[in-house]
């Protein structure tokens, strides 16, 4: 899937909160490439822990952060402290893939 792609720091101002806790509660680790997603991405199959591949990016991302309400279609890429590479790496569209979460059994 085609998706706008952006970056964001673990800085005030970027995010709500604490800038190193991500919206399910996980500490952000910038030794454990994260992503966060739009809400709407969230019901096709991105959810908490997911694994993202993005086109041009070695390994796999985990989805450890969900974005404001008022996007969609779009991921932001954790890259900890280095403002710069954020910078840098500004907006564009990326190809993801990734494997739906198993659906969990209610009993």
């Amino acid at each position: 899937m085609e998706v706008v792609g952006t970056a964001y720091n673990a800085l005030p101002g970027q995010t709500q909160g604490d800038p190193e806790i991500g919206a399910w509660g996980d500490k952000l680790d910038v030794n454990i490439p994260s992503i966060a997603v739009s809400r709407d991405l969230i019901s096709r199959g991105l959810v908490h822990n997911a694994k993202v591949r993005i086109e041009g990016f070695p390994g796999y991302y985990l989805v450890r952060d969900k974005l404001n309400k008022r996007f969609t279609e779009r991921i932001d890429i954790f890259m900890g402290l280095d403002r710069a590479a954020a910078i840098a790496f500004g907006k564009r569209t990326v190809r993801i893939y990734w494997t739906p979460a198993p659906i969990k059994k209610q009993y």
